[in-house]
């Protein structure tokens, strides 16, 4: 009985180990802006994290909001050359990282209001890079 106990708990947190390795996130890169601009960008911010949660349900992809103003975060900032509001999908697998910016997916749906175009490329882009 101990045996299997183990064999289930070992095989759990290899399957873990494996679902850790093939990791995308979305990251949102946010600043401290004035009240009216930032109920705008608070309202986008919302329709990403609305669109990753409904459309992979499974914890395949995350969403991630990175604030600009916070020390803790500068290298990330660096590294992807970040303004407020820059949207950037990183893939982690098998200790490799690739990143793709969408910013301009974000800003043609901003200027647009076209949800449904919005919402389409933006899981096309995620899809595309789950691959």
């Amino acid at each position: 009985m101990k045996k299997i106990i183990l064999g289930v708990f070992f095989a759990l947190i290899a399957i873990g180990a494996f679902a850790q390795k093939n990791n995308v996130e979305v990251l949102y890169f946010k600043a401290q802006l004035a009240c009216c601009r930032a109920a705008a960008c608070n309202n986008l911010e919302n329709e990403v994290k609305t669109i990753i949660e409904k459309n992979f349900p499974n914890g395949n992809v995350t969403f991630k909001q990175v604030a600009l103003a916070d020390e803790t975060n500068k290298p990330l900032v660096e590294k992807h050359n970040a303004k407020s509001q820059t949207v950037v999908i990183v893939k982690t697998a098998k200790k490799k990282e690739t990143s793709t910016d969408i910013s301009d997916i974000i800003r043609s749906y901003a200027r647009t209001n076209d949800k449904a175009k919005f919402e389409t490329e933006l899981i096309a882009k995620i899809n595309e890079t789950l691959k």
